[in-house]
């Protein structure tokens, strides 16, 4: 499991944004020790949309900071470099689509063994949004991700993954005007990711 924690702050109005992520996670071995992973500071900028408008595009440019430890499988072991394209439109008052792709690049990415080899991802990701009630909605999303992992000195191993998740979400709206969005979804792997257990 992984836990992710991202705080987001405006610099001079909503069109630039600026963000750090971090993240707590389990490599899910067993000897492996839950503890902090790799980090991210993100810019993003909001080039369309971001109030009424039907289309929304903000692209982000991540710097991936290795905080995580790459002894205990929770990080990549040296600095790397995330973009983001994603795209909302809002289709009618009930339906909204979302869809992103993204890339990765860790140069001299290490593994647990201390060999060093450039890694890099691609996702491609999908998402159709029902506004079913008010603060009720019904989520479908699709991701298809390719990614490396260090094999060996200068090696590494390709693989990819194909994921359905339908899922619920519903918003809590406290007087305060704090807003707390819980949900609850199923990871249903197909193709290369078919008989994987995600739960």
């Amino acid at each position: 499991w992984t836990y992710v924690f991202t705080q987001e702050i405006p610099i001079h109005g909503m069109k630039h944004q600026f963000s750090y992520t971090l993240t707590l996670a389990d490599p899910g071995h067993e000897g492996g020790d839950t503890g902090l992973g790799d980090s991210l500071l993100n810019y993003r900028y909001q080039v369309a949309g971001g109030g009424p408008e039907k289309l929304a595009f903000a692209p982000r440019f991540s710097l991936l900071v290795p905080t995580g430890d790459e002894d205990e499988d929770r990080g990549f072991g040296a600095f790397g470099f995330l973009f983001n394209l994603p795209v909302s439109v809002q289709l009618s008052n009930r339906w909204v689509t979302h869809s992103n792709a993204g890339a990765a690049f860790i140069p001299s990415a290490r593994n647990a063994s201390g060999d060093e080899a450039d890694v890099s991802d691609y996702f491609l990701g999908q998402s159709v949004v029902w506004l079913a009630r008010p603060n009720l909605n019904a989520v479908f999303e699709a991701i298809y991700a390719w990614s490396e992992e260090v094999t060996g000195p200068g090696a590494t191993e390709r693989s990819s993954s194909f994921l359905l998740n339908p899922g619920l979400r519903w918003a809590i709206n406290r007087p305060s005007g704090l807003q707390i969005v819980p949900g609850i979804s199923v990871p249903i792997g197909v193709g290369p990711s078919r008989g994987e257990e995600f739960l």
